[in-house]
């Protein structure tokens, strides 16, 4: 007697909210970045809270640029709606890869083209003077003052991410060549570095290790209200507040931790820094990402227009 074939279910043309949250799961698993995992991860969970309120008749080409349209008109930046779009792409191409979603709807959704980014965006980079000023006033005896000096030294000083600061380890610094370095250093998407330490940043890091008597793990940690050092490191949250106080303290308006990468990166361009070099410092892939970092193309402090000939 033959045996009696099973008929295949036909892919979905609409996902359900336990579908949506399997492929998720299944997008951040093929990210290697933590970084990456939370950018996408709060990407998709907006487009899912959009994608489950809107009346809907299947995920397609259709449903992704009516998203598209309903982020412009949030007036996001093109560059926010890009990286949305791309984690709603991933979606669609995880949920065809595991039989959830149509190949065919899958193939109309990669096809959605994201926003056209007309100009350069102005980043945020502070001056040696401000620079110099925010290390001072953050300054202190207690351990806590200790301890986000030389956070905010390293952000500084050595270009570091947040997540690369946080994940550092007493054994991380080492001498190398007769200088401080921070050895093998596992970066964005996984890759390794080594970044030169200067000495001033390094006495900053040695004054906090010594006063808070911590000699293996992790080289941050959290610090309670009674000033007693708790847990066994901190969280990006506490790290934007202790830049986020320096800079009030210094007279500095919307300072983020990454704005002190940025800063660093033209510092030592200023100082006569050679790109290469500042591009291994930073570990970048791309040299034009750096130069985008460095933002010398358009001067402000002197700019163009300042004498020109008809001032009053």
């Amino acid at each position: 007697m033959p045996k009696l074939r099973r008929k295949r279910k036909p892919p979905k043309r609409s996902l359900a909210l336990p579908d949506l949250e399997q492929t998720k799961y299944a997008v951040l698993n093929t990210l290697t970045s933590k970084s990456g995992q939370r950018t996408y991860d709060h990407a998709i969970n907006e487009f899912v809270d959009w994608y489950c309120s809107e009346p809907r008749l299947a995920f397609n080409r259709t449903v992704v640029l009516r998203y598209r349209i309903h982020l412009e008109q949030r007036h996001l930046a093109p560059t926010t709606i890009n990286l949305r779009l791309a984690a709603v792409r991933r979606v669609a191409y995880e949920a065809a890869d595991s039989g959830l979603l149509s190949p065919e709807l899958a193939a109309g959704i990669r096809r959605v083209k994201g926003v056209r980014r007309i100009g350069v965006r102005l980043g945020n980079w502070l001056t040696a003077e401000q620079g110099r000023s925010l290390l001072l006033k953050s300054q202190g005896d207690s351990l806590r003052c200790k301890r986000n000096h030389a956070i905010l030294a390293l952000l500084i000083g050595c270009g570091l991410r947040r997540g690369e600061v946080l994940a550092l380890t007493v054994d991380s610094i080492q001498l190398r060549e007769e200088h401080w370095l921070i050895a093998d250093l596992l970066g964005k998407a996984g890759h390794i570095r080594t970044v030169p330490t200067p000495f001033w940043v390094k006495e900053a890091v040695d004054r906090w290790t010594e006063a808070s008597g911590i000699k293996d793990g992790c080289l941050f940690r959290a610090i309670n209200k009674s000033g007693q050092i708790w847990g066994q490191g901190m969280t990006p949250k506490v790290l934007w507040e202790i830049v986020k106080k320096a800079a009030e303290a210094a007279g500095i308006d919307k300072l983020a931790p990454h704005d002190l990468r940025r800063t660093c990166a033209r510092l030592c361009h200023l100082a006569g820094g050679e790109l290469d070099q500042i591009q291994f410092l930073l570990g970048h892939v791309s040299i034009q990402t750096t130069e985008h970092y460095l933002g010398c193309k358009q001067k402000l402090r002197v700019a163009v227009n300042d004498k020109i000939g008809i001032e009053p």
